[in-house]
């Protein structure tokens, strides 16, 4: 629950230092603009308060690793939800319209995952999970993104260290085996995630992992 806190308010501190101009600038998402992923984040701030908010007596379905739905198909930005997200990113205008939102909605949602019971039960997308796991899912989203936002800004903050572990770990969990220990978190989650093409001595290094590359998330 903690990690989910420092990971959101690093992703949120990160947007608010923006410079206008960045928004201009490509994401780590393909098909996004930094301005396309900004508005993405409002509509995830948005589904975890609509999920807190969402409790059930049912059993849980889903933990925090199988909470993800991988595929091996990379985004292209065509999708008609991503393609929503960019017509809607654009409406704003103004950067300063979209980050107000997103420090509006985000300060919500931060403050809901703070006041949450980890034990207890919601319901999202048909499946459920407990408050708690929800949560911990959360943290590789918020880190993923974090690494998007800053794919071409090098000189913004990293995501904090020990939200790229976790990542890492449970990333490592959906794959099934272990990114080579001489990989950097954030080495393991780029390539991992097809954000970055390994060079031809890391496939080396991943072996059979290799073939089960890239885990597309989502």
């Amino acid at each position: 629950m903690d990690l989910f806190s420092r990971s959101w308010t690093a992703l949120r501190t990160a947007v608010a230092e923006l410079a206008d101009e960045d928004f201009a600038q490509p994401s780590g998402c393909a098909g996004w603009l930094v301005r396309d992923l900004v508005c993405h984040l409002v509509i995830d701030a948005q589904d975890v308060l609509i999920t807190l908010v969402t409790p059930t007596e049912a059993e849980p379905t889903h933990d925090a690793v199988t909470y993800w739905a991988v595929s091996d198909t990379p985004p292209t930005g065509d999708d008609p939800l991503d393609a929503l997200t960019v017509r809607l990113a654009a409406a704003y205008e103004e950067p300063g319209l979209l980050t107000f939102h997103l420090d509006d909605v985000g300060s919500a949602a931060g403050r809901a995952a703070e006041l949450a019971d980890p034990a207890l039960r919601v319901s999202t997308q048909d499946m459920v999970l407990t408050a708690g796991d929800y949560l911990r899912a959360y943290v590789l989203e918020w880190t993923l993104h974090h690494l998007d936002l800053i794919a071409r800004l090098p000189n913004m903050a990293q995501p904090p260290a020990e939200g790229l572990a976790r990542s890492r770990e449970m990333l490592e969990k959906i794959a099934g085996a272990a990114f080579p220990a001489s990989w950097s978190d954030k080495d393991a989650l780029l390539v991992g995630t097809g954000r970055r093409a390994p060079t031809d001595a890391e496939k080396a290094e991943l072996g059979e992992l290799a073939a089960k590359l890239p885990l597309v998330i989502g």
